[in-house]
């Protein structure tokens, strides 16, 4: 099939099927153009709610596709490609978090949203990368447990008046991302402003004049006078923040800072998802109810 049948295909299932299809900043061009909806990850599983469809395809990371099953228990929720997984999400498993909270007895744990549905079970409320501050602000404990990621975890550290005792984990994406990339890139474009993930390590968030998650780097590209941005990120946010505002130049702060995990899901695969109703994502329903609480204490406040 050539793209444009492909294209109709897809269109034709959706009708078909009352399908939205999700599709995450990081996923490829042909994906972001076929979405109904592109966003972060806690953004696109909240439109998965809110949505009228009766299908929900995902065009994101397992942990992605689990959140919007969460919050949509009643919707049929496809992932693409059930390998899109997330080595960060991997690095702590529920019975992990489970030993580490017994070494920490009476703290609160706060997960990043970038974790499995297990471990979100598992922990006190979550966090996203924009408002990881905010929610370790609304605890009233003077010591928090953060999982997985450190980096973030040093990032809302330096902003928040309390004792933050951080998982070892971490993107691997974001934990490439070097100050002397920054360093070398400014170089090049001495004018540029430099926005960079929360994900990203602390000597270059140390760099940078913006530290902001991918929902707020597409917000602040509408309304930046930068002509020219360097942006610290995974690589698929340039496709978007260029199609939204051609008279900003936007740069990678690192060319290879790319997910393969995000970068699995094509075209084909959005098709075959709709044709054969690919792959389910369920979520047991102990499991659902316990992280669903998680998740809604951070939607809360």
């Amino acid at each position: 099939m050539s793209k444009a049948e492909i294209l109709n295909r897809i269109a034709e299932l959706r009708k078909e099927r009352k399908a939205v299809i999700l599709a995450h900043n990081y996923q490829i061009g042909e994906v972001q153009d076929v979405a109904d909806y592109t966003g972060d990850s806690l953004g696109l599983s909240q439109e998965a709610a809110r949505s009228g469809a009766e299908v929900i395809v995902f065009c994101g990371v397992h942990f992605m596709a689990e959140t919007a099953a969460i919050l949509s228990p009643q919707k049929t929720v496809l992932l693409p490609d059930p390998q899109a997984g997330c080595p960060m999400a991997d690095m702590i498993t529920a019975q992990e978090l489970r030993d580490w909270k017994s070494r920490y007895p009476g703290r609160k744990v706060v997960s990043y949203v970038n974790t499995t549905a297990e471990v979100k079970a598992e922990s006190d409320i979550c966090c996203t990368s924009s408002n990881a501050v905010k929610v370790v602000e609304s605890l009233p404990d003077d010591e928090i447990l953060f999982v997985p990621d450190k980096n973030l975890a040093a990032y809302v550290a330096r902003r928040v008046k309390k004792k933050i005792i951080a998982w070892d984990g971490y993107c691997y994406v974001h934990n490439q991302i070097l100050a002397a990339d920054v360093v070398a890139k400014k170089e090049k474009h001495p004018e540029a402003e430099v926005w960079v993930h929360p994900e990203c390590r602390p000597e270059v968030i140390d760099l940078a004049d913006k530290v902001i998650s991918t929902g707020n780097m597409v917000k602040a590209a509408e309304e930046t006078s930068a002509e020219e941005v360097l942006i610290g990120t995974e690589a698929g946010i340039l496709y978007r923040l260029r199609k939204e505002n051609p008279r900003t130049t936007f740069i990678p702060v690192k060319d290879l800072a790319f997910c393969s995990n995000m970068k699995k899901i094509n075209l084909i695969k959005v098709w075959k998802a709709l044709e054969e109703m690919q792959f389910l994502i369920e979520v047991p329903a102990a499991i659902s109810q316990r992280a669903r609480g998680a998740i809604e204490k951070m939607i809360q406040i």
